[in-house]
Parts: C-alpha cells; structure tokens; sequence
C-alpha cells in the first residue's frame, strides 16, 4: 500500500506568495514545488567542492532527489542507508540517486565514508535549493538549544552558513527534463518514504 503523500496544494502556494513569506517557522508550513513544476536552476556542490547545476545533472539521466536534514540526522542516515538497497534496482530502470543537505562538503564526504554509500550526496550549504524547492524552514530557539545538548552544531556542519535553517524531507523523482513527475514531502522528520514505494513509483512512470 502506498504511504500517505503530503503534496501542498496550490491554494496554499496563493497565500504565500500574497503574504511574502521569505521562510516557513515550522516544518508544516513549507510550500514545495508540486508534481508537473519544472525543477529551480540551482546550483549544489559535489563532495569535492565543485559547482554543479542540478538541471545539468538529471539531463544526463532523470533522478530520485532526496532532501535530508544533515548527517548528524539519525533518521536522515537510515533512509540513505535503506536507500541503498534499491539503488541497483534504480540504475536499471535508468534513474539516479541525488541526495541533498545542508552540510558542507567535507561533512557529505564524512557521511559518504561512514554510511558507505555509492551514490551522489550534494552539499546545499548555502540553501540555494533548499530554498528555491520550498522545503526550508526556520529552528526556533528552544529547538536549537535543545540539539546543542546533543551535540548537534548546524554551524559546523554546514561549514558556517547556516545557522538555524533546514529543510522538510522529501523526495522527488525528477526526468530529464527537470519536470517532477512524483513528490514526496513529509514534515515529521521521522517519518521517509520508503525504497520499495520509490521503486513502486518509478514502476508506474
């Protein structure tokens, strides 16, 4: 059965452009791009630092976008690690795997080397993506207090640009075009879609 899909209709993407919201305070009030939008022109940087377009990327072959909190995120870790049972699966169907945080270079390459993933993590550090798919969102402070008890430092894993911004997790399953053909965006943080519904998903496109 598939899983419920949060899509944020257009209705609320009217409101937002109406009141100018600049950036969501709570995860729920994101307004993602929705299912037939062509992707932004943004631009991320690989795990050696380099520039890439994303629009450039799924020209070469359409993709499964992932948006995830960092890899700091124990969740965030175990659906890039489940993500891994179904890449095979993926490649032949002639997808790719694009995953995107808000850690800076050397931190996707930290978690490249520890999840032992074999596909793309993209650093979005500056949040031009984040923002532009509509995903970010503003910690509050009592928030942000309470992951400094953890340990979390989203100053250091971002390299030191960002502050107190991340986005919504979703995904996003993408053609050579830029056009979105499925979309995924789920608020509670603990909760990702899962491989064999992306795979069910590519299945019916």
């Amino acid at each position: 059965m598939m899983e419920k899909v949060f899509l944020f209709g257009s209705l609320l993407l009217f409101i937002a452009a109406v009141q100018g919201w600049a950036q969501a305070d709570k995860a729920d009030e994101v307004c993602p791009i929705l299912v037939g939008e062509t992707i932004p022109d943004v631009k991320v940087h690989t795990v050696e630092g380099n520039a890439v377009r994303l629009l450039d990327l799924v020209k070469e072959k359409p993709a499964v976008i992932i948006f995830y909190r960092g890899g700091w995120c124990p969740y965030c870790n175990r659906h890039l690690a489940e993500l891994r049972k179904v890449e095979d699966a993926l490649l032949k169907k002639g997808y790719q795997i694009l995953a995107i945080s808000p850690d800076s270079p050397a931190s996707i390459k930290q978690t490249l080397e520890k999840q032992k993933l074999n596909y793309t993590l993209l650093s979005d550090s500056k949040l031009e993506a984040i923002h532009a798919f509509g995903l970010s969102f503003r910690l509050d402070p009592e928030t942000l207090k309470k992951y400094a008890t953890y340990g979390i430092d989203l100053v250091e894993a971002s390299g030191g640009t960002n502050e107190d911004i991340l986005p919504t997790p979703a995904a996003f399953v993408v053609d050579k075009k830029g056009v979105v053909r499925f979309a995924y965006v789920n608020p509670n943080y603990k909760e990702r879609i899962k491989a064999e519904t992306l795979m069910a998903v590519i299945d019916t496109l």
